[in-house]
């Protein structure tokens, strides 16, 4: 058979546009700052500072575009650009006396300082951003003097406050909407692929076994029992194929065990269950399930029209899975030379899962008495 690969999307890809349109932000804003100091230098005490701390606001700004392009930099860019802004926010302190800048901008310009506000909220969500601009609105607050009551009359505080909590907010939602494309994506794949292998199987294995169904019948005797094993797997294989052996809870990591019992067993095999579901993590709860199908198998074969039982209980963080059937049973001694020989088939199929699950597997047998499985397994309840 062909195999159909599952289409997959970039996850760091969720917010490209946003970076993009910060990276755009920055360079005009980088030219209003270029701007404003042409036209206020002269008004500084060191325009030869003055000068220079612009070239470097001019070369940050290029750096800082890099993190649009380059997802594996963002982190320490944008960690470095807080630092970068607030030391030259705190720099202004250097070109100009404190009368100046009690009325005017800081030398790195309040709009210029909003990309390092936009770049935090898009890496971190809305608690960074907003984190950042508390952070630089007091940095600004300290440099120019007005750290006091009168704080928030000026719109630098708020202005900076809201595009870290608003672009944050955007960001998320990008990467949620990106994560649930991504779920939707694979769904659509997985469902088109289960139909693919419908179509195939139906037209090559269920034909095959529902022909040995029929003629097991037609023929009587052991190939009766034959044709009626055909059609047990042939039923397990429809509902595999419809996706309905499975019942997985909302979140998809738990999955009711009792149900998936019943539907991989098969009618001819009495399940006893809670009324309520006995729900486990998916993972745990296929091997079980393949570990009951081999040990109901192992008594069909070994036990022929000899009656199953299933039993499956939940007792407070475990569950016990018993397969036992009403056939001649074994020596226990017959079961313990076989262990030692190696020689113990499906049943160490049986052993080697449940122990991977951290469980434990017995076997309790005597002849004249049927065979019993008892399947143990952890279950911590997910909070």
């Amino acid at each position: 058979m062909r195999s159909t690969a599952t289409p997959t999307t970039d996850p760091s890809g969720a917010d490209a546009p946003l970076w993009r349109a910060a990276a755009a932000f920055r360079l005009l804003t980088v030219i209003y700052a270029v701007g404003f100091h042409l036209v206020v230098y002269q008004q500084y005490d060191a325009t030869l500072v003055s000068h220079v701390l612009v070239a470097v606001v001019v070369l940050w700004s290029g750096v800082s575009v890099v993190a649009a392009v380059t997802p594996a930099v963002r982190p320490a860019i944008v960690v470095a650009d807080q630092v970068v802004t607030l030391g030259l926010i705190v720099s202004t302190v250097t070109v100009a006396g404190p009368d100046w800048r009690r009325d005017h901008q800081v030398l790195p310009t309040t709009i210029w300082v909003a990309g390092a506000v936009v770049a935090a909220a898009l890496l971190g969500g809305p608690r960074i951003g907003v984190a950042s601009a508390l952070t630089l609105t007091v940095a600004i607050a300290l440099v120019r003097g007005t750290l006091d009551a009168d704080l928030w009359r000026d719109s630098t505080g708020p202005i900076l406050v809201s595009v870290g909590l608003a672009l944050g907010l955007a960001a998320r939602i990008a990467r949620s909407a990106r994560a649930r494309l991504d779920e939707a994506v694979a769904l659509a794949a997985a469902t088109a692929e289960r139909e693919r292998l419908a179509r195939e199987v139906h037209d090559g294995v269920l034909q095959v076994l529902a022909l040995v169904n029929r003629r097991g019948r037609e023929l009587g005797g052991p190939a009766a029992e034959l044709g009626t094993l055909a059609a047990e797997q042939e039923r397990a294989l429809r509902d595999l194929l419809s996706g309905s052996v499975s019942r997985v809870t909302g979140d998809g990591s738990r999955t009711d065990l009792t149900a998936d019992v019943r539907a991989a067993v098969g009618p001819t095999v009495t399940v006893a269950a809670p009324s309520d579901p006995v729900t486990v993590a998916a993972d745990v709860g296929r091997e079980v399930v393949a570990a009951v199908v081999a040990a109901v198998d192992n008594a069909h074969r070994h036990a022929p029209g000899a009656a199953v039982y299933v039993s499956v209980e939940d007792d407070a963080g475990t569950v016990v899975v018993g397969v036992r059937d009403d056939g001649p049973g074994v020596d226990p001694e017959r079961l313990a030379a076989a262990r030692d020989e190696g020689r113990l088939g499906v049943a160490a199929s049986i052993v080697g899962r449940l122990e991977a699950l951290g469980g434990r597997a017995e076997v309790i047998s005597a002849p004249g008495e049927g065979t019993e499985w008892e399947l143990t397994v952890p279950n911590p309840r997910s909070r």
